[in-house]
């Protein structure tokens, strides 16, 4: 899962926005340290909203970006994708944590658990829950790709 971020140079940095986020965004002193620090701010933000019992919006995907922007995309760790995933479908199911923990043979603070962006479920449990919502489980194992952002270019003086 990634979030689309809008990059463009401020000055001596570079700023980072969400579009998806509302008041998500972050500065980056250089383009080698932009996806940490990107990474960093979206997942605070989002950890945020599961906490305080949000639902985060969706990503939505993006194929290019305001004028003087770059796009970047930028990724969630596996847990916390979980953890939106499992949100977002049962706010879609219209159901209660005790209503999905029923329907999944599991208690309600496991389904709570699941839902919190700082727990390491079990697997076991993530395919119960999974499978009550008519989802399934994929898992792969794949190289850490950097993100490849290069900032808009600021004309020079003097050409």
């Amino acid at each position: 899962m990634h979030y689309d971020a809008y990059v463009r140079r401020e000055g001596k940095h570079l700023l980072v926005e969400f579009p998806d986020c509302p008041g998500c965004q972050t500065f980056a002193d250089s383009p080698d340290a932009l996806a940490d620090t990107a990474q960093e701010a979206l997942e605070g933000w989002l950890e945020a909203h599961l906490v305080d019992g949000k639902i985060p919006p969706r990503p939505l995907s993006r194929s290019g970006a305001p004028a003087k922007t770059r796009l970047a995309r930028i990724p969630v760790r596996a847990g916390l994708a979980a953890a939106l995933t499992i949100r977002w479908a049962r706010q879609d199911a219209g159901l209660s944590q005790k209503a999905l923990g029923e329907l999944a043979g599991v208690k309600q603070q496991q389904i709570a658990k699941l839902e919190d962006p700082d727990e390491n479920p079990t697997l076991g449990t993530l395919e119960k829950v999974a499978k009550a919502l008519g989802l399934s489980v994929h898992i792969g194992l794949e190289e850490a790709a950097r993100i490849p952002v290069s900032p808009p270019r600021v004309a020079s003086a003097g050409r």
